[in-house]
């Protein structure tokens, strides 16, 4: 996501939501599509109306962070404010981190994916490469400076967003509404209880709206921050949800499931060939190319300035003393989209993703409910009802991917083991010998004096002991 420079200037509630929507509907819902329908059949479409009701629960937590605490450090902000400087905060701030790099290798993944489409088949197998090269693309436009991102992103956005609606629009009419009569396929669901692939493939549809997070990052450049960032996550999460349903049903009406399965990987261009002609489907593909190419960008803008982020707010080694490299934080994580695009296929990617990001959102409900009821004020059932879902749905999710591809679940626990391991050495080493943890913002990160005071001098009992 693009930040805005200090100016006069600020973000209007109109502007947060464009930028909103323009991240979360990315490219992700070009492949999530095909995924979700290979688990839960012909009731896809009912998987994102689902999806959408857990994420309203969920946005509840994020709305009241955002609302009580508007700051440009978003969710690493939230879990400081909530858990203290600690390990706890550390390890689920480099989740969150994580879990954007592995969006970023999905997206250019899907890049890959869709691009091949316009090849022959033979080179069906080069998908990685072009989601590598993408990668090395985007880091030459974000080393290009702010201004050249800023510019790309806008353009980008305005064509995605309005193609996507157009397409999911144009689909339904033409198509005309598909019949859903829970067909589930035997695929991956022959080992599953009779409704658990549903719920397992509710992490997917979870994911697919994500993007709404980075929306806590325009706390310091958006007018009234105090209201209107929550008011935009409340808003763009609606839009999507119309949006993706929309273009659910178009798919479904234009497409088998068996047909949607085989080109899970590229669904929307295989859905647009039987509506709109070869034409139709040449134009989709183009349209996700842009999407990806733009997501990328931001994913990378993003990602990379959150690491430096907690670099400065000493959750990470300083990466300012990191000699002869310029943005080390930038090489670092285009480093790692590449390692993770070139090691995982876009299923296993998106899974690892869905895990990461579900773990991440219940550490924040349960900081708002365990450490903030006396600061922010919220109604603590929503917290509650939205960490249960999550655990139902990671659960499922799990239990699923141990049945069909236990892999994922040995990849994701050893980064999660690596996560927490490097946290909690990483913090031993500037605890000091009251076991206070030093974690203080740099003054050039966009708080306020008052905020820097209160995170210099928090309590003994907020602090975290090793």
């Amino acid at each position: 996501m693009k930040e805005l420079k200090k100016t006069n200037q600020k973000l209007s509630l109109l502007g947060s939501v464009s930028l909103g929507t323009g991240v979360m509907i990315g490219a992700g819902i070009f492949v999530l599509m095909g995924q979700i329908a290979e688990l839960v059949g012909d009731l896809f479409p009912i998987a994102f109306i689902a999806g959408a009701v857990i994420v309203g629960f969920s946005s509840y937590s994020y709305v009241k962070f955002s609302n009580a605490y508007p700051s440009s450090g978003g969710v690493a902000k939230f879990l400081t404010k909530a858990y203290g400087p600690s390990t706890t905060a550390g390890s689920f701030s480099l989740l969150m981190y994580v879990s954007m790099v592995v969006a970023e290798s999905l997206v250019a993944g899907t890049f890959g994916a869709y691009a091949l489409r316009l090849f022959p088949q033979e080179y069906a197998g080069y998908a990685s490469i072009l989601g590598v090269l993408l990668i090395a693309v985007a880091y030459i436009v974000n080393i290009s400076g702010n201004k050249v991102i800023e510019v790309t992103a806008t353009f980008t956005a305005i064509i995605k967003i309005a193609g996507i609606a157009l397409l999911a629009i144009s689909g339904l009419i033409i198509s005309g509404l598909p019949t859903i009569t829970g067909n589930y396929m035997a695929t991956n669901s022959q080992s599953l209880p009779e409704g658990f692939g549903f719920i397992a493939a509710l992490a997917l549809s979870i994911l697919a709206y994500k993007g709404f997070t980075t929306i806590t990052n325009q706390g310091g450049d958006i007018v009234n921050p105090h209201k209107n960032v929550g008011r935009s996550i409340i808003i763009s999460i609606a839009i999507c949800t119309v949006i993706y349903v929309i273009l659910a049903l178009s798919v479904a009406g234009g497409l088998s499931i068996e047909e949607i399965i085989i080109a899970k990987d590229y669904a929307l261009a295989a859905a647009a060939k039987p509506v709109f002609g070869e034409w139709g489907s040449i134009l989709t593909i183009f349209l996700a190319i842009i999407a990806t190419v733009s997501g990328v960008i931001a994913s990378v803008y993003s990602a990379s300035r959150m690491l430096g982020m907690l670099s400065k707010m000493k959750q990470v080694p300083d990466l300012n003393r990191v000699k002869n490299i310029k943005n080390p934080a930038l090489i670092f994580t285009v480093a790692l989209a590449i390692l993770l695009t070139i090691l995982f296929d876009l299923t296993r990617i998106a899974s690892i993703g869905a895990i990461f990001y579900l773990i991440m959102d219940i550490s924040i409900h349960w900081g708002l409910f365990r450490h903030l009821k006396k600061e922010v004020k919220f109604n603590p059932i929503i917290p509650i009802i939205a960490i249960l879902l999550d655990i139902v749905v990671l659960a499922a999710f799990i239990y699923m991917k141990y049945l069909n591809d236990p892999f994922v679940l040995i990849v994701a626990g050893i980064g999660f083991i690596l996560i927490f391991l490097f946290q909690y050495l990483f913090m031993k080493s500037h605890t000091d010998k009251d076991g206070n943890m030093h974690m203080e913002m740099e003054m050039d990160m966009e708080m306020d004096e008052n905020e820097m005071k209160a995170m210099k001098g928090m309590d003994n009992d907020e602090t975290m002991k090793m």
